[in-house]
């Protein structure tokens, strides 16, 4: 099954068992807006608390706040979004598809590295424990030329980008071949911008309304609360302000599942310093951050750094964590150095006073930030794509089970009665009884217990609790471990202690 087959599968499962709907689907759908179903809700709260408690629990300097989507529109224009907030668009003439053409061009270099990728693991597979890969990267005569081709179009693309070069954008298309998906063809028009952001009216009239926007980022709430929070929380350099909320995007070329979505939500935290320490506290939260991801245990090798070439106007540094994806490594999660961009800008633009006075040097400044900045949407994609497993057994048959990190998992503990008969469904619900003011919980006595359990790996339980008929006389049921399909006896009184050692959010936070 290729990477884009096995993609289909995981997003028809996200449906099959309440992940993830398509938006507004009696009416047809709505592109690129999905609906979070009952197990999706669960994780995506999950990955939430796990961030939020990381943030402000364990960071005695990091408070949180919740802005309001509604900001007045001059703070769109103090960040530069209204001026600066586009994507370079090109259309196909034949299919009439849009698509954004720095996308096609990273889609190109993509299949560039996976065609390098390939001839690696072949001599890998040919060598064996004798394979020398740095050494075959730099003399293998198949990887040297797709590495030139590579090279070429890479140091094209990034003069591109930073001379903001439309037209060139467009010759490396032409010149690479790029064609449509849909029509196949190159038969492309000019490229040209296009504001992302989403606009609206407020007021009671229409020749009284103001003209203001959705909100694309959530991060200007936090720089134009920075006074509130620094005042009333008697906040000293350095602290931060996390926040936790929905952002639009009128993405043009939105796509892959909920990767890339026109209402979406970010986890992100400013981190407010004294300017001339930026780069150092950029190391620091690239580090810290980092080491978030991989304590889920989803695999180090899943992760990677990529350094932005190009920097966005307010930035002197900035990085993305790339997780590997069914389609490739592609941004989790950026972190920025922002300078004082934000707070020098709302400062010009409002006329108000935003500086920090330093009682230690008794001097005032404004200060510059750190911002890390992960979507939530995409930390769940994350996961679910990690987690999809199709698991041969030793009879011959397949059992799919969604390996999701157990202090995220939706479900913690499934109880099932054996049969629904002899007061075994009434002892399962004493356990239930124990077991529900600590955990998420599913009560389940359809079917076979083997056709249960298969139900319970489909939406990544941890454990599953069978209550037969020793049960009542031995006081033990039997625990049945998602992973490893281990069972074990168990007496209901430890039943808690045991579970809680795997699913629990603050035994995961410790290891940070």
């Amino acid at each position: 099954m290729t990477q884009d087959e096995l993609f289909k599968v995981l997003v028809a499962h996200c449906k099959e068992y309440g992940f993830i709907f398509p938006s507004s689907e009696i009416y047809d759908g709505l592109a690129a807006v999905y609906d979070y179903g009952q197990m999706g809700v669960q994780l995506k709260n999950n990955i939430k608390n796990y961030w939020w408690e990381a943030m402000t629990r364990l960071n005695e300097n990091i408070v949180g706040i919740d802005s309001a989507i509604f900001m007045h529109p001059r703070i769109w224009e103090a960040s530069g979004h209204v001026g600066a907030f586009n994507d370079p668009l090109i259309d196909n003439k034949d299919s009439k598809k849009r698509y954004r053409a720095d996308v096609l061009i990273e889609d190109y270099l993509g299949k560039i590295e996976e065609k390098i990728e390939k001839e690696v693991a072949k001599g890998r597979k040919k060598f064996g424990d004798s394979f020398d890969e740095a050494q075959f990267r730099a003399t293998n005569p198949n990887v040297l030329r797709e590495k030139a081709k590579w090279d070429e179009v890479h140091n094209r693309y990034v003069a591109a980008e930073k001379a903001n070069d439309f037209a060139e954008y467009r010759q490396i298309i032409i010149d690479c071949n790029i064609v449509c998906p849909i029509s196949g063809t190159c038969n492309w028009t000019e490229v040209r911008q296009f504001n992302l952001m989403f606009s609206t009216s407020m007021g009671s009239t229409a020749d009284g309304a103001n003209l203001i926007y959705l909100r694309p980022e959530t991060a200007q709430g936090i720089f134009v609360n920075y006074l509130n929070v620094q005042k009333t929380g008697r906040m000293k350099i350095p602290f931060g302000i996390a926040q936790i909320g929905k952002a639009f995007r009128n993405e043009i070329v939105a796509r892959q599942f909920i990767f890339r979505m026109r209402e979406f939500e970010q986890m992100e935290m400013q981190f407010f310093i004294k300017p001339g320490t930026e780069l150092d506290w950029f190391k620091k939260w690239k580090e810290t951050r980092m080491k978030w991801h991989v304590n889920l245990g989803m695999g180090a090798e899943n992760y990677r750094f990529h350094d932005h070439e190009k920097l966005a106007h307010y930035a002197n540094a900035a990085t993305d964590i790339e997780f590997n994806f069914p389609f490739g490594f592609k941004e989790l999660e950026g972190i920025h150095s922002r300078t004082n961009f934000d707070l020098g800008n709302h400062q010009k633009f409002s006329g108000k006073k935003i500086e920090y006075f330093d009682p230690e040097e008794n001097t005032s400044y404004t200060p510059y930030v750190i911002e890390t900045s992960i979507g939530v949407d995409r930390m769940v994609l994350a996961v679910l794509a990690h987690s999809y497993t199709v698991e041969p057994l030793e009879n011959g048959e397949e059992r799919v089970v969604m390996r999701i990190p157990a202090p995220l998992a939706p479900i913690k503990v499934a109880v099932m009665p054996l049969v629904k008969k002899d007061g075994l469904p009434e002892l399962a619900q004493k356990v239930v009884d124990e077991l529900k003011y600590d955990f998420s919980y599913q009560y389940d006595e359809k079917d076979s217990i083997g056709k249960r359990y298969r139900r319970q790996d489909a939406i990544g339980t941890p454990f599953c609790v069978t209550v037969d008929h020793d049960s009542l006389n031995d006081g033990c049921v039997t625990v049945r471990e998602r992973d490893t399909m281990k069972q074990e006896r168990v007496k209901i009184e430890d039943l808690r202690d045991m579970i809680e050692k795997k699913v629990s959010l603050t035994n995961l936070l410790r290891n940070l």
